[in-house]
């Protein structure tokens, strides 16, 4: 009797990179996977130079050596799962309104309320807008995976893209209100208003915080949550209040970036704990410490909006407002709140 010849296995159609898959990786995936050289296999240390370098030893003190560890991050993805295809497009739609808006509002000038607190509050903003930018850069280029790289990456241009429309508005009103200031004093505000000057120490020391996970924390589950919803949320209503429409849609338009760093951020941390629990105490001592800087900075910037005229605002409302934004978006994160409204591990 003949025997039936063994059928010859069907070779898969997978990705090598990816191990033993059997599901064709998405776009998302196949463009992001191992993309970070940094991070190649089988390499003796960071960069193809001497290990005892100035370099290698950067990212092996700053990035292997970090408090915050995983089993594996290259398991995390972006909830958006964006590619740079799709925030180009995202972001060319975006810009489309915001240039719309700017335009139909050319030659809206602000009543003067309005123009004081914009000179004030919105367009000395940008130099923070500049350190946050600058933050998140470093994160992408210190960051253990290519997915995190990425995402930080897109998030970094959409810091650049908020100090080019806050640039592009300042020089709007500098044109419509020449006597203004505007256009001119945000360096000596930036520098030396009162009210700014905890918001430049809570970026400043980020600036220098070279860990990588301490600087992710500090950021994007701190300072940027914070501040965001003085400068866009709050600023915006009080805007809207006064019929200041142009602002209001700006900020709701730069909103929508910061939302998008949010959905990300906070999936990269619950992977974090998720896969090594002693994160949480990691990641809760940092922001219990950024938390502090972050307070001080929304209550610096809390007083210049409600010393603006008819704001109808206190300083104190404003910052904890501020805060309940923070606790909200790291609702679940850690174990427990403090009494005074800052996280902390129980």
């Amino acid at each position: 009797m003949t025997e039936t010849p063994a059928r010859k296995p069907r070779p898969r159609r997978t990705f090598s990179a990816f191990g033993d898959v059997r599901k064709m990786p998405s776009e998302y995936e196949i463009v992001t996977q191992g993309q970070n050289w940094t991070l190649r296999q089988n390499r003796a240390a960071t960069f193809e130079q001497n290990p005892s370098s100035a370099a290698n030893l950067w990212f092996l003190t700053y990035r292997e050596n970090s408090p915050l560890k995983a089993e594996n991050w290259d398991a995390f993805r972006d909830p958006d799962a964006l590619t740079y295809k799709a925030y180009v497009t995202l972001q060319s739609e975006a810009e489309t309104k915001v240039r719309g808006v700017l335009e139909a509002h050319a030659d809206a000038a602000p009543d003067a309320a309005s123009m004081a607190l914009l000179g004030q509050l919105f367009t000395p903003s940008r130099y923070l807008g500049h350190g946050f930018q600058q933050v998140e850069a470093y994160i992408g280029f210190m960051a253990p995976s290519s997915y995190i790289t990425t995402a930080a990456g897109f998030a970094t241009a959409d810091f650049l893209r908020r100090v080019t429309t806050i640039a592009y508005r300042t020089r709007q009103l500098q044109i419509a209100g020449p006597d203004s200031g505007i256009g001119s004093a945000e360096r000596s505000l930036w520098e030396g208003h009162d009210g700014w000057q905890p918001a430049r120490k809570a970026i400043e020391y980020a600036l220098v915080s070279y860990d990588w996970g301490e600087a992710f924390t500090a950021l994007n589950l701190v300072l940027a949550p914070t501040l965001d919803d003085v400068l866009l949320t709050q600023l915006g209503q009080v805007a809207k209040s006064h019929s200041d429409d142009l602002t209001w849609l700006l900020t709701c338009f730069l909103a929508e970036d910061a939302r998008r760093r949010s959905r990300w951020s906070r999936a990269l941390a619950d992977l974090a704990i998720n896969q090594r629990p002693e994160n949480r105490a990691v990641l809760g001592k940092w922001v219990g410490r950024w938390s502090a800087l972050a307070d001080d900075a929304a209550l610096g910037l809390g007083t210049i909006l409600a010393a603006a005229q008819g704001s109808g605002v206190l300083a104190a409302d404003v910052a904890d407002h501020a805060r309940t934004a923070r606790e909200d978006f790291l609702a679940g994160l850690l174990d427990t709140a403090s009494g005074n409204g800052r996280l902390r591990v129980g």
